[in-house]
């Protein structure tokens, strides 16, 4: 289960780094996709595309 957390946690980190290119995809703004402003600084917590990145290379590796 600890692995669970830390694998979502770790992608949750990459995808909130790479959202200013996954913005131009149209991926980080689906529905599903939380965005928190806070303090000034916008934080973007990709959930929806978490899920559809997952499913899109879960799929290129079973045919790899």
């Amino acid at each position: 289960m600890l692995k669970w957390l830390l694998t979502l946690a770790v992608a949750l980190v990459i995808l909130t780094a790479a959202s200013p290119l996954l913005a131009r995809f149209g991926l980080g703004r689906l529905p599903g996709d939380v965005t928190v402003r806070y303090k000034g600084r916008d934080y973007y917590l990709p959930f929806t595309t978490t899920i559809l990145l997952s499913i899109a290379l879960t799929l290129i590796a079973r045919f790899l």
